[in-house]
């Protein structure tokens, strides 16, 4: 049965999530000085950090099992309503510049789509068939890897989507602030960050949020890391669409190789300006299509190809 916001046990539901909780030694905060307010924020999104820690081993299992699926092709999907939605979108948005994947190789749903990123979209959140229709609509795999995102771990949207993953034999993760959630119950890969009660009373986009923006950092960078997107702490595969990034792809090929500027443009424009290929052909000393084959040989991976090189 699809939940409402008028459902007769919503309201005891959330009463009992830690996410939800009401902490009187607050009740007057609208009272203190604003400096006294921002030291008490302060100090509760330092707890953040701990509670993510606490929960690394889970996080790391699901990084490893993700990249494993992206590696034979999968996608990486994110499936999220409201601020749990729009984290999901913004993480995946920035794939493409930072690590130059391939459009749709990471996937941000929100519940209510696009128009649900800057307003609320009613009832969309409540739907799990809107989450199944919107993985049918991207032709979810077994390849395929879907993270649930919700705050509360109940949300319908988010764990309808790890179900209809679960069922096509996606691999799934639930990322959820509070224990004991369906969410994480319901997917491969359960990871609760439990945060506790917020600052302003159930508003998730605080301390849930901030651990959500964590969690999908980790979960994407280091995916890339394994898939190669980097060489050492370096973003070989940043993609330089503006002046800035040309830039920023100078200075990477001169940190990994320590060439000369003259010899760095001369490799970066043998390259089409590809960083990994430019790097390759100035350690390896090889030419920008050998470079490009011994990196298609490695499946992209910059220590691999150039081993091969050596080799």
């Amino acid at each position: 049965m699809t939940s409402t916001p008028h459902h007769p046990d919503l309201r005891s539901q959330l009463e009992s999530l830690a996410t939800e909780a009401f902490r009187p030694e607050l009740a007057e905060i609208d009272q203190l000085p604003t400096l006294d307010i921002a030291r008490t924020m302060n100090g509760e999104d330092a707890a953040v950090a701990a509670a993510v820690a606490a929960r690394l081993p889970e996080i790391a299992g699901a990084i490893d099992a993700v990249a494993a699926r992206m590696a034979r092709g999968g996608r990486l999907v994110y499936a999220g309503a409201g601020t749990a939605g729009r984290l999901g979108v913004l993480d995946a948005s920035e794939c493409p510049p930072t690590f130059n994947t391939a459009p749709g190789q990471v996937v941000g749903l929100i519940a209510g789509g696009p128009d649900a990123m800057v307003t609320s979209i009613e009832g969309a959140e409540d739907s799990p068939e809107l989450a199944r229709a919107d993985l049918e609509a991207l032709g979810l795999t077994a390849d395929d890897a879907v993270v649930g995102v919700s705050a509360s771990g109940r949300t319908p949207y988010a764990v309808g989507a790890v179900e209809h993953a679960r069922a096509v034999g996606a691999l799934t993760v639930g990322l959820a602030c509070n224990e004991g959630s369906a969410l994480a119950a319901a997917a491969e890969h359960g990871i609760e960050v439990v945060t506790g009660p917020e600052l302003i009373t159930g508003s998730t986009r605080l301390k849930a949020g901030t651990a959500q923006k964590l969690v999908l950092n980790m979960l994407s960078t280091i995916t890339m890391v394994r898939l190669g997107k980097t060489y050492g702490n370096l973003m070989v595969d940043v993609r330089a669409s503006n002046e800035k990034l040309r830039a920023r792809s100078r200075r990477i090929v001169a940190l990994a190789t320590g060439a000369a500027d003259a010899d760095i443009e001369r490799a970066l424009t043998a390259t089409d300006g590809e960083v990994k290929h430019a790097i390759l052909v100035l350690l390896a000393d090889v030419d920008g299509p050998t470079a490009a084959r011994l990196l298609a040989d490695s499946d992209g991976h910059l220590r691999a190809a150039l081993a091969a090189a050596d080799g």
